[in-house]
């Protein structure tokens, strides 16, 4: 009997060297009422696919049945059930993963139906954070969300929750055995969220002491594998303290990108400013994962300005734009200042790109294309609360030239005769404390 659980973050295994081959089930329920977020079953099940790959899975074959109501027992029909074990033998499937989030019950009864291992799109997400999430705070979500999430399923799985073995949708708190109880499964949530209380308060110190050195943030949010990451490391190019180490990681997958990323950039008047990345977002996201995330995201709250990346390829990008927005409205910062950036347009076969606009921008990350025009904009959206004036600093003021110099990169003085000729552009706070050194409003 386990009597306590480690106060650590989560375990990650390593993937088995036999990879998983992975049998995908949907359930398409047939109404006639249908609402306008309603994901197409075929896209969904495409992205359950790139789940799966993401995780480390080999997707052997794909399944989708058309229903009125999910079944009781087995969520799907029993007469699917008896097709998913035969499909199952006959592609040595190792696990079926549903593309809905399953009861523990149903999870239980598949399992002794089916004969193989069974996990639902949640577990397969919550796998997929378990290996990415790198920071402290970020694997300490993932814990909190598993244990969440795992908690209303306890009896419903009775002994099948205690499995130890490796793979997908065993990482993290499924690996204890199913003996850890309720009480004590509360206990580790009490001690997770204490843990994050004080990391939060670490991050709030360094967020108080960005906001007193006034760069201006940026936040990058947008859908899973939209490019927010090639796009950041783009934009960090322009710093002149760029150095390759300090892209972020890359790869064409669902989630490549788990935890909040910061790095200096520059726009083209020479100031600088921050650029945040941020966790992609995914149709049918469970609402517990999201609050989860609530901190990770945070940031976005806290940024000047926000760029929405949509990987204009993707078909269902305005089903993709409408989740994100979602997501956001519910952050609180769905009214903020954004910019869309349809990214990828190099894939499009265009000869001629849409026409860019204020709040909106054609681009590729990858290939460079329009680059120059989305720095501009963010250049305009950040300077439109500015004041640009000349100030004329008398030579014993130095200490205002000095402050005025770091704080917002000056390459335009020049010393003249009663003092130094400053052109900036200053933010409402710098301007009424300047006032009386403006030689001339532009």
């Amino acid at each position: 009997m386990v009597t306590g659980v480690q106060t650590c973050a989560l375990p990650i295994l390593k993937m088995e060297k036999q990879q998983e081959r992975a049998l995908l089930i949907g359930l398409n329920i047939t109404t006639n009422v249908k609402k306008i977020d309603d994901i197409d079953i075929n896209e969904s099940m495409e992205e359950l696919k790139e789940l799966a790959k993401a995780a480390g899975a080999e997707v052997v074959g794909s399944l989708i049945q058309n229903r009125p109501a999910i079944d009781a027992a087995y969520y799907v029909g029993k007469g699917k059930v008896e097709e998913l074990r035969a499909y199952c033998e006959a592609t040595d499937a190792t696990m079926v993963i549903f593309n809905d989030e399953l009861s523990g019950a149903h999870i239980r009864n598949l399992e002794e139906a089916v004969g193989r291992k069974v996990i639902d799109r949640t577990t397969l997400i919550l796998d997929i954070f378990a290996q990415r999430a790198l920071s402290k705070e970020g694997k300490l979500q993932v814990e909190l969300a598993q244990l969440r999430y795992r908690m209303p399923r306890l009896y419903g799985m009775g002994g099948e929750m205690s499995r130890t073995g490796a793979g997908i949708g065993t990482r993290g708190p499924g690996e204890q055995k199913l003996e850890i109880d309720k009480r004590i499964i509360l206990n580790k949530i009490a001690d997770i969220r204490k843990e994050l209380k004080e990391v939060s308060k670490n991050r709030e110190t360094q967020r108080v002491q960005r906001m007193k050195s006034n760069i201006p943030i940026v936040a990058l949010v947008g859908y899973t594998n939209a490019g927010k990451s090639t796009l950041l490391n783009e934009l960090i190019k322009t710093h002149k303290d760029y150095e390759e180490e300090k892209e972020v990681f890359v790869k064409n997958m669902l989630f490549a990108t788990l935890d909040v990323t910061l790095r200096k950039a520059t726009l083209p008047n020479k100031r600088d400013f921050l650029v945040v990345d941020t966790v992609g977002f995914v149709s049918k996201l469970p609402h517990d994962l999201v609050n989860a995330f609530k901190a990770t995201l945070e940031e976005v709250q806290y940024a000047d300005l926000i760029l929405h990346v949509i990987d204009a390829t993707n078909s269902s990008y305005e089903l993709q734009k409408q989740t994100t927005e979602a997501v956001l409205k519910d952050l609180e910062v769905g009214d903020k200042k954004t910019i869309i950036v349809y990214n990828k347009v190099d894939r499009l076969e265009l000869d001629i790109y849409p026409k860019n606009q204020k709040d909106k921008v054609y681009i590729s990350a990858k290939k460079g294309i329009n680059m120059d025009k989305l720095l501009k904009l963010i250049e305009e959206a950040l300077m439109e609360d500015t004041y640009e004036v000349k100030l004329l600093l008398p030579y014993e003021r130095g200490d205002i030239f000095s402050r005025i110099k770091d704080k917002y990169n000056v390459d335009n003085f020049n010393y003249e005769e009663n003092g130094i000729s400053v052109d900036v552009n200053l933010d409402e706070e710098d301007y009424n404390i300047y006032k009386e050194y403006i030689k001339e409003i532009e």
